[in-house]
């Protein structure tokens, strides 16, 4: 008897090779995606697409785990060959932040390569493009930054992808009434 409650406190404890761990668990989410910039395709003709590190302090990862960031205002301008994120807002946690100033909006360095800086630049500078984060995402244990170049759309423009993505669904209804009918 004392076998076995040994054997049951350390399952307990440590967790079984065949069925994990007995204790329950945090359940963690499968998705990797911090925050979306939803508007970006609206407001915007996307093209390119980049994916670039960010240089972080630590209150901002604590935040960034938690879910506290806003990226729906903020871009990615180019200043003196380097990349910056504008515009983000990570709130500070109040445990997490207590012996360091906070600055919330501040700048963030983005890490890219040259040869994509080099891209960045001559797309920005020449061709009048806008750098536009679109995601924040998990990649192993380092945040990404997803943005792209793109232009300004016009209100007319928008009214076209309206139409265009309605013409989409109702010609998917059309197509399915048809085969029912068979």
């Amino acid at each position: 008897m004392h076998r076995i409650l040994r054997i049951m406190f350390a399952i307990a404890i440590f967790g079984s090779k065949r069925n994990g761990n007995i204790m329950a668990k945090k359940k963690k989410s499968n998705s990797n995606t911090i925050a979306l910039n939803k508007k970006a395709r609206h407001n915007y003709s996307l093209t390119d697409k980049f994916e670039g590190g960010m240089s972080l302090q630590g209150w901002e990862i604590k935040s960034i785990r938690s879910g506290k960031v806003n990226i729906s205002d903020c871009y990615v301008h180019v200043k003196n060959g380097e990349a910056y994120l504008l515009g983000a807002e990570i709130t500070p946690l109040n445990a997490a932040s207590s012996h360091v100033v906070c600055e919330p909006n501040r700048d963030r360095k983005l890490l890219l390569n040259r040869r994509e800086l080099e891209k960045i630049i001559a797309a920005v500078e020449r061709d009048g493009y806008s750098l536009i984060a679109t995601a924040m995402y998990w990649k192993a244990c380092w945040v990404k930054l997803e943005f792209h170049l793109g232009k300004g759309k016009k209100d007319h423009d928008k009214r076209s992808d309206i139409k265009d993505r309605e013409w989409a669904v109702d010609k998917g209804r059309l197509m399915k009434n048809r085969n029912l009918d068979r």
